[in-house]
C-alpha cells in the first residue's frame, strides 16, 4: 500500500510540475453538436422514428477540444485555427473562453466553421450530419494571416514562459486549416517550440518536422507504412524495413465483411488508379477522419496475417497477432519515418502502444465504452501524453498519465474533456489536494515529515520571505516540487524580514504570505520561522533536496555544509529575469510618485 500511494504521489507531482506550462495548439477546430431527442412513433411516410429533440449541446472539436483538455488539465493553452464568420463560429468561441482557453483563432468569412452534429436517442448515436471540410479552401489572405496569428501567438506564449521553451500541437485532420504554407512555417520554425506533438490523419505531409511525439491511430499508423512501402521515400525502403512484410497487393481471396480496410497508400504513390477505398476516390488521399472499417482487424486464416483491400501486412509473432502486436512490431520504423522521439500508437477501445528511443514497447489499456462516450478522448490522451513530456517527465510516466486521462473522460455520452481534479481523483490524491497545503508548526511539520518519508515519498525544502508572490516564485516552486515528492516551503516572520530587508519590509504580513503560498498547488507544507536562518527546521526536516533561488552554484549556499551533513542535496534554481519582489515594488513606487508627483513615497504598513 506504501508503495502505490508513493506511485500515486509521484503522478500527481508530474501533474502538478506541468501547471500553468503554455502550449499552443494549432490545426482544425470543430464544434461538435449533440442533440438528445426520444422517440415513441413511427413517421406514416417512412419506416422511420420521429424524433423530438429534448436538449442541445455544443462543445469545441478536433483541435478546439485538445486545447480545452490542455486548459482542463492545468496547462496554459492558447488555439490559432481559422474559424468561420457564422453561428457555429461564435458558439467555438463561446466554448474557448469557458474554458479559458486563448483565443487566437483567425476568422475566415466565407469559409464555413466544421461543425459534426450527432442526433441521439437513448444515448445511441443515430446518424451523424458534417458540414464544412477540405473542399473549403483557405484563401491566400487567409493563410497570410493565420501565419501571422502563428507568430504572434508564439510570441505571446514566450513571453509569458520567461524564456523557458513552450509546447507546439498541431492537429491535423485533413479539413485544411493546415495548407501546405502553414505547415512549411512550422517546420521551418521548429527550433521556436520545445516539445512537439503531432496528431495528423496523413503522418506523411509532416516529414521534416521531427516532432516530439506522434499519437497515430492504428489506421493512420499502417496508412503511413504503406505510402512509405509504395515509394513516397525510395531510398529508405531497403534501410527502415523492420522484420515483416508489408506491401501493396490485393488479396487473391478476401476475408468476405470481416476484411481489414486500412488505406492503400494515399496521396499518389502506390495506389491502384481505379476503384474505391473506404467509400473514396483511391486517387484523393485520406480526408477528414478514417472511416470506421479502417479502424478494425480481422486474421487471415492462418493466423499470422492481418490482410486489407490494397494492403498486406504480414508479422512474424505467431499465433494471437492483433494490432496492438503489429503496432509493436512496426515502432521503430514509425519511429524512423516520422523523425518522432516518440510514437503512441492508440487503438481505441484497446489502449494503446507507445516506444520510444529505448526499443521498449509499452502497452496500455482502456475499458471498452459505448462509441457516445468515447469522442474526444483521443485529445484528452494527446494532451496529458504532451504536458507530461513538456514537463520532462519520462515516457512510462507520460503515457500511464495520458491513458489515465483519455479512460476517466469516458464515463458519459458528449465530447471527452479531462479535468486536472478529475485526474488526481483518478490517482487518489484527490482530497490530499484539498487539505494540502496546509500551515503547520515546526513540530507538527516532523510528525508529518515521518510520515511522508514512512509512505516512501522523497523532501524537497526551501525557505525565503516571499513578500510580493510574482511568476517568477510560482516558476521556482514548481520547479522545486518536481524534485521530489513533498515540497515544504519555510518563510521568515515579520521580524525576521526586517532584519534581512530593512524596516520598510515586508510590505505583506505573515499571514498573507503564508496563505498565499498554501494556495499554490505545488506547495505541500508552509511552516514559519523567526530565525535569520532556517538552519534549526533543516535539522529537524533533514531533506533530502535543499533548493535556494539564485544564479550561483550550489557550494556557495550558506546552509550547504549543514544539508550534506545530513545527507541531502544542494540545488540551485535560476531567477526569472524582471521578476523579483523588490523590482516590482520599485515599479509601484515609481508608477505612484508618476502619478502624485507632489506626495513624498510613503512606506507600506
Amino acid at each position: 500500500m506504501a508503495g502505490a500511494a508513493a506511485e500515486e504521489r509521484r503522478l500527481a507531482t508530474v501533474v502538478a510540475s506541468w501547471q500553468e506550462r503554455p502550449v499552443l495548439v494549432v490545426g482544425d477546430a470543430m464544434l461538435d453538436e449533440w442533440r438528445f431527442a426520444e422517440s415513441e412513433r413511427l413517421c406514416r411516410e417512412a419506416p422511420a422514428p420521429v424524433l423530438t429533440l429534448r436538449r442541445r449541446i455544443s462543445a469545441a472539436g478536433g483541435a478546439a477540444n485538445t486545447a480545452v483538455n490542455v486548459a482542463a488539465l492545468g496547462g496554459r493553452a492558447a488555439l490559432v485555427a481559422p474559424v468561420g464568420a457564422d453561428v457555429a463560429g461564435d458558439e467555438l468561441h463561446d466554448c474557448l473562453d469557458r474554458a479559458a482557453v486563448w483565443d487566437r483563432t483567425v476568422s475566415q468569412p466565407g469559409r464555413p466553421t466544421p461543425v459534426k452534429r450527432r442526433m441521439l436517442a437513448g444515448n445511441q448515436i443515430l446518424l451523424r450530419e458534417d458540414s464544412g471540410g477540405p473542399e473549403d479552401a483557405l484563401e491566400d489572405d487567409g493563410v497570410a494571416r493565420l501565419l501571422t496569428a502563428l507568430h504572434c501567438a508564439t510570441e505571446e506564449l514566450r513571453a509569458v514562459a520567461a524564456g523557458a521553451p513552450i509546447t507546439l500541437v498541431v492537429c491535423d485532420y485533413g479539413l485544411g486549416a493546415l495548407p501546405s504554407t502553414v505547415r512549411a512555417w512550422l517546420v521551418a520554425n521548429r527550433d521556436r517550440y520545445g516539445t512537439v506533438a503531432l496528431d495528423a490523419h496523413d503522418l506523411a505531409d509532416w516529414r521534416g518536422l521531427n516532432p516530439t511525439v506522434v499519437t497515430p491511430s492504428f489506421a493512420e499508423a499502417t496508412r503511413l507504412l504503406a505510402r512509405a512501402a509504395a515509394g513516397f521515400a525510395q531510398a529508405e525502403r531497403g534501410a527502415v524495413r523492420g522484420g515483416g512484410d508489408l506491401h501493396l497487393d490485393h488479396p487473391a481471396e478476401a476475408d468476405g465483411p470481416s476484411e481489414l480496410v486500412v488505406g492503400a497508400a494515399p496521396g499518389g504513390a502506390g495506389e491502384r488508379p481505379t476503384g474505391e477505398v473506404a467509400g473514396r476516390s483511391a486517387a484523393s488521399g485520406p480526408t477528414g477522419e478514417p472511416t470506421p472499417g479502417e479502424e478494425r482487424v480481422a486474421l487471415t486464416g492462418n493466423g499470422l496475417s492481418v490482410t486489407g483491400t490494397g494492403v498486406t501486412v504480414s508479422a512474424s509473432a505467431g499465433e494471437g497477432v492483433d494490432r496492438a502486436v503489429l503496432a509493436e512490431s512496426r515502432l521503430s520504423e514509425l519511429r524512423a519515418h516520422t523523425g518522432a522521439d516518440v510514437v503512441a500508437v492508440t487503438l481505441d477501445t484497446e489502449g494503446a502502444v507507445v516506444g520510444g528511443a529505448d526499443g521498449s514497447p509499452r502497452r496500455s489499456h482502456s475499458t471498452p465504452v459505448p462509441a457516445s462516450h468515447a469522442v474526444g478522448a483521443g485529445d484528452a490522451y494527446l494532451a496529458a501524453m504532451t504536458l507530461a513530456l513538456a514537463a520532462e517527465a519520462g515516457l512510462p510516466t507520460a503515457a500511464q498519465l495520458a491513458q489515465l486521462a483519455a479512460t476517466i473522460t469516458v464515463a458519459d455520452t458528449g465530447t471527452c474533456v479531462c479535468r486536472r481534479e478529475d485526474l488526481l481523483a483518478a490517482l487518489g490524491t484527490a482530497g490530499e489536494e484539498a487539505g494540502h497545503p496546509a500551515l503547520v508548526g515546526a513540530e507538527e511539520l516532523t510528525a508529518l515529515v515521518a510520515e511522508h518519508r514512512a509512505a516512501g515519498r522523497s523532501v524537497v525544502f526551501t525557505n525565503g520571505c516571499f513578500d510580493v508572490l510574482h511568476p517568477g516564485h510560482v516558476r521556482y516552486l514548481t520547479q522545486a516540487r518536481a524534485l521530489g515528492d513533498l515540497l515544504i516551503v519555510a518563510v521568515n516572520s515579520d521580524g525576521s524580514v526586517r532584519r534581512l530587508k530593512g524596516p520598510d519590509r515586508p510590505v505583506n504580513p505573515v499571514e498573507d504570505r503564508t496563505a498565499l503560498l498554501a494556495a499554490l498547488a505545488c506547495v505541500d507544507h508552509v511552516v514559519i520561522f523567526e530565525e535569520d536562518s532556517p538552519a534549526r527546521l533543516i535539522e529537524a526536516v533533514r531533506p533530502d533536496v535543499y533548493v535556494k533561488g539564485g544564479d550561483y552554484p550550489p557550494e556557495m549556499v550558506p546552509e550547504a555544509p549543514l544539508v550534506r551533513r545530513l545527507g541531502g542535496q544542494v540545488r540551485t534554481l535560476g531567477y526569472v529575469p524582471d521578476r523579483s519582489t523588490s523590482a516590482i515594488i520599485d515599479r509601484i513606487r515609481a508608477q505612484s510618485h508618476q502619478h502624485n508627483p507632489t506626495v513624498g513615497e510613503s512606506r507600506p504598513a
